[in-house]
């Protein structure tokens, strides 16, 4: 099971619960925590954080917090925010976590957001809650004033991958791979939208740099071809992002092997899939942002020719190009141009 719980499914009010946890730690099972993105709540004391994007937010009051880790995976990194001073809390499987603790805050209510800035693949970690200070009192956030909601389903461009490394792009430490600053993220907080990114470095649709395909993981709690699948259903984007292919390119291309014959066929029936589980959503395909998806022709005129049958009998496709792309992964600055890009288009487009 995985939860989605935005957008006012908990309905306890504001003080709803405000001395239940004075003095304790509030546990992550708590309905006082809005949970946004897709999480592993299989069992009703567990919450496992998984992808990038995933938020975890929290009112409260006292001077003190400190943010509970159980078990991590991998490397999990997350912007920690209260009151707009950020933290960035580390994770490294087999060290102990860095930067969980607040102190000194001042009176009044305070405001916690958790955001994941790491990818799922990279790693997971159990949210165990937060520990308050003696006498303090947690509060479920207001609601957030969303206007629409969009899911990323992507390669590494989309997750962010590398965008605040230097000259060269580096994966021994994901501590710089900050999906808040990709595009994906800065599309989002633009149209005001709910959103999540449930997108994965190195993955293609037939072929890639990873021992799985994009149909194989798509609709998974965890980026794990063996993982449970999720139940789709609790929470349903109105606009569906797109934006693979750049790897069925460059994969094949740095191993001296032919482009994949069958590209636009799986392209085509994994967009099909996406379409079943969303029937009433704008579905955008994406294209472009590195070398091989502005450049390859082969990638591309396999690409035109899925676009060309998927838009001919779905209206509710539409498909866009960046024209600002590099050849390393795309930094900082690039994801700002490229949500430039896409964010000037979806203005201009009727179901906006």
């Amino acid at each position: 099971m995985f939860a989605y719980l935005s957008l006012g499914n908990i309905s306890r009010g504001a003080d709803a619960g405000a001395d239940a946890s004075a003095g304790e730690t509030v546990a992550a099972s708590d309905s006082r925590f809005r949970y946004e993105g897709r999480f592993d709540r299989s069992e009703p004391s567990i919450t496992v954080v998984i992808w990038e994007a995933s938020r975890i937010s929290l009112d409260f009051d006292g001077p003190t917090l400190e943010l509970l880790f159980g078990d991590s995976h991998g490397e999990c990194f997350f912007d920690a925010t209260v009151d707009n001073v950020t933290k960035i809390v580390e994770l490294r499987q087999g060290h102990p976590p860095v930067n969980t603790t607040f102190s000194d805050l001042g009176p009044g209510r305070h405001h916690l957001t958790l955001f994941k800035r790491s990818e799922a693949s990279a790693g997971t970690v159990r949210f165990n809650g937060v520990k308050l200070a003696e006498g303090a009192h947690a509060w479920e956030p207001p609601s957030p004033a969303y206007k629409t909601s969009m899911e990323f389903i992507g390669d590494s461009i989309a997750a962010g991958a590398c965008d605040e490394d230097g000259k060269n792009d580096q994966w021994t430490d994901h501590r710089t791979h900050n999906s808040a600053k990709s595009y994906t993220t800065l599309t989002a907080a633009a149209f005001d939208a709910d959103f999540q990114n449930l997108s994965i470095s190195g993955i293609g649709i037939v072929t890639g740099y990873d021992a799985w395909t994009e149909g194989q993981i798509w609709g998974r709690i965890y980026a794990d071809s063996n993982s449970a699948k999720a139940d789709l259903t609790q929470w349903t984007p109105r606009i569906v992002f797109v934006h693979l292919g750049e790897n069925d390119g460059s994969y094949p291309q740095g191993h001296h092997e032919p482009f994949p014959t069958n590209f636009a066929v799986a392209y085509i029936g994994f967009i099909q899939n996406v379409r079943a589980a969303n029937p009433g959503a704008e579905i955008v395909l994406l294209e472009g942002g590195m070398w091989n998806g502005a450049n390859n022709t082969a990638l591309l005129d396999a690409w035109h020719e899925a676009v060309a049958k998927l838009e001919s009998s779905d209206q509710k496709i539409a498909h866009f190009q960046f024209k600002h792309w590099t050849g390393n992964h795309p930094r900082v600055a690039d994801h700002q141009a490229m949500a430039d890009e896409l964010i000037a288009w979806l203005k201009q487009q009727e179901f906006m």
